[in-house]
């Protein structure tokens, strides 16, 4: 990555949350909350830097120099993207605006207009609840349990009563503890359980041991 400012900031905390773990910075000077899981090159760019590199960042402040990491990067034939895009070539792909909290993630992509991404991203932020991103978080611990032990016809509809105001509510209230029995109520009232049922987790039980599970089709 050429640049060591605030965009390239952004880009490298976004790689290192997707995994990256060969993370090179290039300049003078650097951000001073720029990750320590970076590798930090305090020189001026040079076409050297780009040795080995798979994805490459024009993040300077210079057209000049991003005019150079764009053509050095292809010359190696290294993917690029290019931080002033709305004025320049843009390179080979863009990153979206992105607005993360928690599970919650989400992107804006204008097809090469990163500053429209961006206001479209903060005003997005304002319209967020809260909830959601709390909800998200559960989730991920609830899905692994439905998928595990609720029938697959009844899945899609639980997934859908998990998103709306009554779950939320439940979540607000107790935290994930209620909103899994909350859901094991749901479960009860749905499927025509007993209303024991909701005690704890049900389980699917196949009438033939050496039956396969069926192959299911889901949207959630």
């Amino acid at each position: 990555m050429g640049g060591g400012g605030q965009v390239a900031l952004r880009k490298a905390m976004g790689l290192l949350a997707s995994g990256a773990t060969n993370v090179r910075v290039v300049s003078p000077r650097f951000h001073p909350h720029m990750p320590a899981q970076v590798q930090r090159i305090a020189q001026e760019y040079r076409a050297e830097h780009l040795a080995g590199a798979l994805l490459v960042f024009a993040a300077t402040d210079s057209p000049q120099v991003n005019d150079a990491v764009v053509r050095d990067a292809r010359a190696i034939g290294a993917l690029v993207c290019r931080s002033d895009a709305d004025d320049q070539d843009s390179g080979d792909f863009a990153t979206p605006a992105m607005l993360r909290d928690g599970a919650l993630l989400v992107t804006v992509s204008t097809c090469g207009s990163p500053a429209l991404a961006a206001m479209v991203r903060d005003r997005l932020q304002a319209a967020i609840d809260p909830q959601w991103a709390r909800l998200a978080d559960a989730l991920r611990v609830l899905r692994p349990q439905i998928r595990a032990s609720i029938p697959a016809a009844l899945r899609p509809r639980l997934f859908r009563e998990l998103c709306s105001e009554a779950a939320m509510q439940e979540l607000s209230r107790g935290g994930v503890e209620a909103l899994r029995a909350w859901l094991w109520r749901r479960f009860a009232e749905l499927s025509g359980a007993p209303a024991d049922a909701s005690a704890a987790p049900p389980s699917v039980h196949s009438n033939q041991q050496d039956q396969q599970p069926p192959k299911e089709r889901s949207n959630a």
